[in-house]
């Protein structure tokens, strides 16, 4: 299995890449938004560049109650580039690819029963609007709002959950 050494937040972690069961993958995914939290703000697009990771968000499409608009100075993740990210490191692949909420959940199925590493994604099918790490006992690891930084929620924190969803390669 191949391993690279990756920086969260100045914190160097081992991420394995290759055939892994995805039960570790999974696990992996949890490891890395553990990692995660308090390290990098929310940023309004952030996360978005060809490859994952944090980067310089952008003002176009915000409306966030900090005004002016920090996204294009604040180097972070909104909701969708951080779970992309965190993925990448898990899977060893840009798994979730490019795009927002709407583009990541179609490359996922939904799940009942949600296990750790999971997505759980808010808003309702075509217009979704949030998406964090389902890390267990009704918690989720995200990128929550501009002025936060990633850190770990009730799932119940905003009233539209739309459900769990899974990946498999």
């Amino acid at each position: 299995m191949r391993r690279r050494l990756v920086l969260i937040g100045g914190i160097v972690a081992l991420a394995a890449a290759g055939s892994a069961p995805l039960d570790e993958e999974l696990s992996r995914a949890v490891a890395v938004a553990y990692a995660a939290q308090g390290t990098l703000p929310y940023s309004w697009g952030g996360g978005h560049a060809t490859r994952p990771g944090p980067s310089k968000g952008t003002c176009r499409g915000y409306s966030g109650a900090i005004t002016p608009c920090p996204a294009n100075r604040t180097r972070g993740f909104d909701c969708s580039g951080f779970t992309r990210w965190v993925y990448d490191l898990a899977f060893g692949d840009d798994v979730l690819g490019p795009g927002n909420t709407d583009d990541h959940i179609g490359r996922l199925r939904r799940v009942g029963v949600p296990q750790p590493g999971d997505l759980v994604f808010y808003g309702r099918p075509g217009r979704t609007h949030h998406v964090g790490v389902y890390v267990g006992a009704g918690k989720m690891i995200n990128a929550f709002a501009t002025g936060t930084r990633i850190r770990m929620d009730d799932v119940s924190v905003l009233d539209d959950l739309l459900g769990y969803y899974h990946y498999r390669p």
